[in-house]
């Protein structure tokens, strides 16, 4: 049938997404079994499923990538994308949700978990992708869950909608009534649901629960309001056609309920996928790709993979054409990105090699090494503009990195480079100051993982450490001094001799130089040797750091004729820097860094606290925009304190809190606090 009716031709591609723990890889498993793709339900605890295969994942408990299976269902091939739940790696999920056909949000029955929801579901929502909730672990639950929707809804700006009831027996669920064709079924662990008839008592609740259904429903259709306010009872047929028409366009979010690691409610949710799910020409109207002028195929890179033996993968959805082994991409300048070499299915962490793939279809691309997660590619000559633009959310924590035998330097760097091109929410930075690599990403988790992958992967082992604090440092008053080099070794001699007036200057104005030479006792070719001089010696001053914010004046000094050179003028320069520093009242400066920190506002008050235990001043909180329940907390922190913040500020949060730190200024810092840092600095020599 076509997009407008009920059920849709073509792979499906369905994300699983929801906050860290849910129980998303879990149900994958069970969608895998109940569709005959595997033989055994794997545990995750035991390292036995399909999606969490990595070592890393394996070794942690959780999902640090997102894991690709495909599998059949009545005949129709459904492509599931298992993507990681905590913050820390949910960046994997965005360039993979860019050409989803829906997304399964999964979730438990447990408030604290409303924020993480909330953090998953604005994804969503902000790139129209339709999805439907299903709320896990129901047989540990024992709370109405029509009283988990009405709190699940404060993390949804969708109405969500519930479909199915739970049958109680005592305080279990043991079955569900659907809610749209008046059922009722009893759940079989790890076999299909068994019709039953209802209860009195059930009957009455689902007449109640349906009704709300309807209400909701008719929020979007005029008819069906008539309908309810007569008293007149709507098809089945018009109940579905508005159910699948308004998940479709974002209107309302459908609410299933079930317990994946006893298949229950899994059946209902691959029906709800066959007959409602959307596929492949919504995806591509939904993302604006263009019909190219021959046919050209389209594809959007989800993913990047470095091989042990294969080289690199670009997991990618054709969202148009036809694509096979050997096709010429192009990228959106027209740029020759390269010629495919082998294209594979993926399942877990296996390929399967193949010819050819079609719309709809989620192959990997062999060997493309100029392409990148995100971007969108074709055949066509010209190119294409892409399809989905985001941005990486800001580190939050970051590690200096370095190998432990020399002979692996050249190695890391081209390894840390595969590592961004694999997750691009890490960044690698070369810091000039301090000579460190500097790895920044999402948590400590995060950069746990890579450093694993270092070792695990590339066989490259790995010292980490804190990066250092650029300290720097500067005087509180002027000083008049001479500085003169003189040698005499033979033939000619070296002879240089300067007076310099230093002074402080306002925070923040750097260095200046200038001279007032009278009478040419220094001649002018010398002023810019004086000046390098200088500058030698503020590379590290009487503290141990970079000095800033003073101003130089060559005042005064003499020459030979035939001793004096530029080079015996520099070192005169240097000389009278390191002389006078000393005398001018050195101070450290430590740099003072913006923080503005997101949070669920009921630990705001939370968040004061460890500001102003880091020695941050508090600037102010305002609610955070579009965000329902959230503030913004500014500061002003000095750096020292921001190494570990995130995991205070994830510890209180349930998982969800970030910040973005801006460099603001620098400032005086003195007492026990500097006297730990020059104490540091000399340990380090």
């Amino acid at each position: 049938m076509g997009q407008e009716g009920r059920r849709v031709e073509g792979p499906r591609c369905v994300a699983i997404v929801g906050p860290f723990g849910s129980g998303k890889t879990t149900l994958l498993e069970a969608l895998l079994a109940r569709t005959g793709a595997i033989n055994k339900f794997g545990s995750v605890d035991s390292g036995g499923s399909v999606g969490d295969a990595s070592e890393e994942a394996r070794a942690h408990h959780m999902s640090v990538e997102a894991n690709i299976a495909e599998t059949e269902f009545l005949g129709d091939p459904y492509i599931f994308i298992d993507c990681p739940g905590s913050v820390e790696f949910q960046f994997e999920s965005l360039p993979a949700l860019s050409a989803v056909d829906l997304a399964i949000v999964v979730c438990e029955p447990d408030e604290k978990k409303i924020p993480a929801l909330q953090v998953i579901l604005k994804q969503l929502e902000e790139r129209n992708i339709p999805r439907i909730l299903f709320i896990n672990k129901m047989d540990k639950c024992t709370t109405r869950v029509r009283s988990i929707v009405e709190a699940l809804q404060h993390a949804s700006n969708t109405p969500l909608l519930l479909r199915q009831i739970p049958i109680w027996k005592g305080e279990q669920a043991i079955g569900y009534i659907d809610l749209a064709l008046e059922r009722a079924f009893l759940y079989n662990e790890h076999a299909p649901s068994e019709l039953v008839d209802m209860s009195a008592d059930d009957q009455e609740r689902e007449w109640e629960a349906r009704y709300s259904m309807l209400e909701t429903l008719s929020d979007h259709d005029d008819k069906l309001m008539e309908m309810l306010l007569e008293d007149m009872e709507p098809s089945k047929e018009q109940i579905f056609t508005d159910l699948v028409q308004e998940m479709r366009t974002g209107q309302v979010m459908p609410v299933l309920i079930g317990a994946a690691e006893q298949e229950n409610g899994v059946m209902r949710l691959l029906k709800a996928l066959r007959h409602e799910g959307l596929g492949i020409t919504y995806t591509a109207e939904r993302l604006g790709c263009p019909d190219m002028p021959n046919g050209e195929p389209v594809l959007q890179v989800m993913k990047s993979i470095h091989t042990s033996h294969g080289g690199k993968l670009s997991i990618s959805r054709v969202l148009k054409g036809a694509v096979k082994d050997g096709d010429v991409f192009y990228g959106p300048q027209g740029e020759e990105i390269g010629r495919v070499s082998g294209l594979f299915h993926v399942q877990g962490q296996k390929t399967i090699k193949d010819n050819a793939a079609n719309a709809g279809d989620v192959i990997a691309l062999g060997k493309l090494d100029n392409a990148h997660t995100g971007m969108t590619l074709t055949t066509a000559k010209d190119g294409i503009d892409a399809l989905d633009v985001f941005e990486a959310p800001p580190p939050v924590f970051a590690i200096a990195v370095k190998p432990k035998e020399h002979r692996d330097e050249v190695k890391l760097h081209a390894t840390l480079q595969k590592l961004y091109e694999e997750d691009p929410s890490l960044m690698v930075e070369q810091n000039q100051d301090s000579s460190e690599t500097i790895l920044r990403g999402q948590g400590e988790m995060h950069l746990r993982v890579a450093v694993e992958r270092l070792v695990g992967k590339y066989a490259i082992n790995i010292d980490s450490h804190a990066p250092a604090v650029p300290y720097k440092e500067t005087i509180r008053k002027g000083i008049s001094v001479r500085g003169r080099h003189k040698k005499q070794s033979g033939g000619h001699g070296q002879f240089g001799d300067v007076v310099i007036d230093i002074k402080p200057l306002e925070r923040g104005e750097g260095f200046r130089f200038s001279e007032s030479i009278t009478g040419g006792v220094v001649p002018k070719q010398y002023f810019g040797s004086v000046e390098n001089g200088v500058k030698d010696a503020l590379g590290k001053g009487p503290l141990g750091f970079e000095v800033v914010d003073l101003a130089v004046n060559l005042s005064d000094g003499s020459f030979h004729t035939v001793d004096s050179s530029d080079q015996a003028f520099r070192s005169a320069g240097t000389l009278a820097m390191r002389e006078g520093l000393p005398q001018c009242s050195p101070v450290l400066l430590e740099p003072i860094m913006n923080v503005k920190i997101a949070v669920p506002n009921d630990v705001t008050a939370k968040v004061n606290t460890i500001v102003a235990g880091r020695r941050g001043q508090l600037m102010g909180y305002d609610a955070r925009p579009g965000w329902e329940g959230w503030d913004v907390v500014e500061s002003l922190m000095p750096q020292s304190e921001i190494g570990d913040l995130i995991i205070e500020l994830r510890s209180i949060s349930a998982g969800v809190a970030s910040f973005v730190a801006t460099f603001d200024h620098m400032q005086e810092l003195t007492g026990r606090q500097a006297d730990l840092v020059l104490e540091g600095a000399k340990a380090a020599e």
